[in-house]
């Protein structure tokens, strides 16, 4: 009994010694920390205003202000790890072997975070142009550090890792495109006419931009129809719409002013032996 008590006697001397020796350390390296915690925070706040009257994508704008906060409060860690005696040394050797089997078992996220850096500092694209790329298109929604959101007409979306847009062949159409259709008339008809109501048709529309403006004029002479192209400019949002109206208005003008719009024919001759 009498060696339990001595035993527990030394245990309370040994860990009052241990307060004495390293208590104010401790409690100077807590205050470091806290210290560090707010400075870091207020730090971080303070760049990302200031990179706010940049031209700079929103990602790379976090990205720096939060890298920025995790520096200085890694700066403020060693300190109090050195306050307390620690040997930095070992420790940083040690971190440098985690970080190798972390980098390699996060090989696909860190690419992706690469590409998208690369992504929003060479600005291919920006949010809300039209993209084509690896067998997909839409309208850019979100660029984020790994992945870019597409949106289709359908009001779907496609999500694309970074890596799969990096290096392959992008295709911007940026925020309008120019439509691709034709009508073919009759041989007879007066193509000075026919042309003309397709520019009132189009001037008329107020989905087709007058900047740049539309491309009107024949571009085939078919076997039964003389082929018109129409190719005017929209918004990327009124792509499908255009396409619809303009085709209606072309049809019914047409039937109105009695220009004919020919169907594939053939002549086909028996000859008597």
């Amino acid at each position: 009994m009498n060696a339990q008590l001595a035993s527990i006697g030394q245990l309370k001397s040994r860990a009052l010694d241990l307060a004495i020796e390293f208590g104010p350390k401790l409690f100077v390296a807590l205050v470091i920390l806290v210290a560090g915690f707010f400075v870091s925070r207020w730090v971080g706040a303070w760049l990302a205003r200031r990179l706010g009257r940049m031209e700079l994508e929103p990602p790379v704008r976090e990205l720096l202000a939060r890298t920025t906060a995790v520096l200085t409060f890694a700066l403020f860690a060693v300190l109090a790890l050195e306050n307390l005696g620690v040997e930095l040394l070992p420790l940083i050797a040690g971190l440098s072997v985690v970080g190798a089997g972390l980098a390699l078992a996060t090989q696909g996220v860190l690419s992706n975070l690469v590409a998208g850096l690369s992504i929003l500092f060479s600005k291919p694209f920006r949010v809300g142009e039209y993209i084509s790329i690896v067998s997909e298109e839409g309208q850019v929604d979100r660029i984020t550090l790994f992945s870019t959101t597409l949106t289709h007409v359908d009001r779907s979306r496609v999500v694309i890792p970074n890596r799969k847009i990096v290096g392959e062949i992008l295709h911007n159409f940026g925020i309008v495109r120019q439509l691709d259709l034709s009508v073919g008339v009759a041989y007879d008809t007066d193509l000075g006419g026919a042309l003309t109501l397709i520019a009132e048709i189009l001037q008329a529309n107020p989905r087709v931009l007058k900047d740049p403006p539309p491309v009107v004029q024949t571009v085939l002479l078919g076997d039964w129809a003389v082929r018109i192209a129409v190719r005017p400019w929209v918004r990327v949002q009124d792509y499908v719409a255009a396409s619809g109206e303009i085709n209606r208005d072309v049809v019914e003008s047409f039937r109105s002013r009695g220009i004919v719009m020919p169907l594939p024919q053939r002549e086909v001759r028996l000859l008597g032996r």
